[in-house]
C-alpha cells in the first residue's frame, strides 16, 4: 500500500476503518459515532496502541505525557470496546479506528453525513476492503473496489461522476484497486489528509461493549 494515502497500512498495519466527513468538529464527529456523553481525552497513535495492546493492566509509566486520572476516567482504559480517534484537516474531519469494524456501519454512514457528506473506508486484516459514501443520511455507493459495479448504494453513478473512481479502477492493476480508488476519491472530494494528521494527539474515546 502506498504511504502518500491516508490512512494506510504503514501505520495500521492490521487494517483499519475510517470515515471522513465534511464541515464537522472531531468532537461532533465521535459524538455522531459514538453517541453523546462520552468524555474524550487527547492521545497519539502510539498511546493508543499501547492502551489496547495492555488495556487494564496499564499503568501511568507506560504513557508518561497523558493526563492518567482523566484516561482512567474517560472510559479509555476500558476492557473491551473499540478505540477512536479524530481529528481535522482541510475543512474535514477524520475518525480512525485501527484494525476493528465498528466504524464500517451502514448507520454509522449514515449518522454521520446528517446535513453533509462522509466518506467511509475499511481495509480489513483479512485483505478485503470496502468503500462507502454517504450524502445526508442517505449512503448512494457502497462497494467493494474489486467489483466496482457491484454497487449497493441507492445513486452510485453520483460518487463515479463526481471522482471518475471506476475509471481509476479499470486503469490500475486489480491489486491496487483499493488503493486506486481511494487516491481518486480523495482527490476530487478534496479530503486528502497527511500522514502528519494523525501523529500528534488527538481527540480519542472508547465505545465500552461497541463490538
Amino acid at each position: 500500500m502506498s504511504i502518500d494515502i491516508f490512512p494506510n497500512r504503514r501505520l495500521y498495519q492490521f487494517g483499519y476503518c475510517a470515515v471522513l466527513a465534511r464541515g464537522v468538529t472531531p468532537a461532533d464527529l465521535l459524538a455522531r459515532v459514538g453517541g453523546e456523553g462520552l468524555h474524550a481525552v487527547a492521545l497519539t497513535r502510539t498511546e493508543t496502541a499501547l492502551i489496547e495492546a495492555l488495556g487494564e493492566d496499564i499503568d501511568e509509566g507506560d504513557v508518561p505525557e497523558a493526563e492518567f486520572d482523566r484516561l482512567r476516567d474517560s472510559g479509555v482504559l476500558a476492557g473491551d470496546g473499540p478505540v477512536l480517534r479524530a481529528g481535522t484537516h482541510n475543512g474535514w474531519s477524520f475518525v480512525i479506528e485501527p484494525e476493528g469494524s465498528y466504524l464500517a456501519a451502514d448507520d454509522i454512514a449514515k449518522s454521520v453525513s446528517r446535513e453533509t457528506v462522509a466518506l467511509s473506508l475499511r481495509d480489513s486484516e483479512s485483505g478485503s476492503c470496502w468503500i462507502s459514501y454517504a450524502e445526508d443520511g442517505e449512503i448512494l455507493s457502497s462497494f467493494d473496489p474489486l467489483f466496482p459495479h457491484n454497487d449497493y448504494g441507492t445513486r452510485p453513478a453520483v460518487l463515479d461522476r463526481l471522482t471518475g473512481h471506476v475509471a481509476a479502477i479499470h486503469n490500475g492493476d486489480r491489486a491496487d484497486a483499493y488503493m486506486n480508488a481511494v487516491r481518486a476519491i480523495q482527490q476530487r472530494l478534496r479530503c486528502t489528509v497527511p500522514q502528519e494528521a494523525d501523529e500528534s494527539r488527538l481527540l480519542t474515546i472508547r465505545i465500552e461493549g461497541g463490538y
